[in-house]
């Protein structure tokens, strides 16, 4: 397997993909954002030795690890409130076109609810534009596995979307 150094000039061809990654893990185009910017700082921190020739997969693997540090970290701290949505300044790119802002935004809170292994192998595929089988090896799970978990967590992603089935889960609460 041929190893090589993580070159920093190269890092800023794989933002977009990383911020969708992070959008979809946090739920928040906010928490993605320092999500995103505190990965990058870890990786610049130190040289880094990659095997293969993977950078984005090596990129997401960190995001996913710092993901998951910040989360243990706030979960051992008391509880905020939020601010408002009417607070926060619009986006440039969503001023354009709001509906397509308020949609993303209700997709990724979707995928952020979902359980962590079908969040993982959707953030994988369907947000950062992996293959089956490089997300398989990123997670360390089967080609097939990732394929199952996929459908499943697309499935709650959809039927969360479906304002009929949302419906129907109200009334079956009651």
């Amino acid at each position: 397997m041929r190893e090589h150094t993580l070159d920093p000039a190269t890092l800023g061809d794989h933002v977009d993909r990383l911020f969708r990654a992070a959008w979809a893990l946090c739920g928040s185009r906010e928490d993605a954002e320092d999500l995103v910017q505190e990965t990058f700082a870890l990786v610049l921190a130190k040289p880094r030795l990659i095997r293969g020739s993977d950078d984005l997969g090596y990129l997401l693997q960190v995001l996913r690890n710092t993901f998951v540090s910040r989360h243990r970290t706030a979960m051992r701290r008391p509880q905020t409130t939020a601010m408002p949505e009417e607070v926060e300044l619009p986006d440039r790119g969503s001023a354009r076109r709001p509906e397509d802002a308020v949609a993303a935004r209700e997709v990724f809170a979707h995928i952020a609810a979902l359980p962590d292994a079908y969040r993982d192998a959707l953030v994988a595929v369907d947000v950062a534009g992996l293959s089956y089988a490089e997300a398989a090896r990123l997670l360390g799970a089967k080609e097939a596995t990732i394929t199952s978990r996929l459908h499943r967590a697309r499935a709650q992603v959809a039927r969360g979307m479906d304002p009929a089935r949302a419906g129907v889960l109200k009334d079956e609460r009651a």
